[in-house]
């Protein structure tokens, strides 16, 4: 299917990325840790895009996060949103800005399951941005009932198919 017109100021996300380096996890509350992760974002001609991304363990690739959803964006606007579910029980939305090839997001409403691990993620901030080698980047910030807004994921990907 063609791409629908307003989604094409996110073309530059679309397609199969995976890391070349594991990205970084950090939080106040845990220890240091990396992970490798695959991104599929496409579309099937709707006015949205759609993702999966797939995070492992960097040394025993046991599966780690996962997340779904779509990417709206608000037509003749740069406004875009994110709809996420994710398997840890997390369900948010995400709203940011779109400036040429950086996309900054933060979480407007993230909803659990009743026995979501503690302690609870309150607030998600994330920024995608296109490098201009061509590899795209990802920042995750997040804050808990018990810890500030505080950086959580870095990552860089290179694009493995279009």
């Amino acid at each position: 299917a063609p791409l629908n017109p307003i989604v094409k100021p996110l073309e530059w996300m679309l397609g199969s990325w995976e890391c070349d380096e594991p990205g970084e996890g950090t939080f106040p509350t845990i220890q240091p840790f990396q992970y490798t992760e695959m991104l599929h974002i496409f579309h099937v001609g709707q006015p949205m895009l759609n993702f999966m991304f797939n995070a492992f363990h960097s040394e025993t690739k046991k599966p780690l996060h996962r997340e779904c959803g779509f990417i709206r964006v608000e037509p003749g606007k740069d406004k875009v949103a994110f709809i996420i579910a994710q398997n840890t029980g997390l369900v948010e939305i995400e709203e940011g800005k779109l400036s040429g090839q950086e996309l900054t997001l933060q979480s407007q409403s993230v909803s659990r399951i009743s026995f979501a691990k503690q302690p609870h993620v309150q607030q998600i901030s994330r920024t995608f941005r296109l490098k201009e080698d061509g590899r795209l980047e990802q920042m995750v910030c997040m804050a808990t009932e018990s810890q500030p807004l505080s950086e959580h994921l870095h990552i860089t990907y290179r694009k493995t198919a279009p």
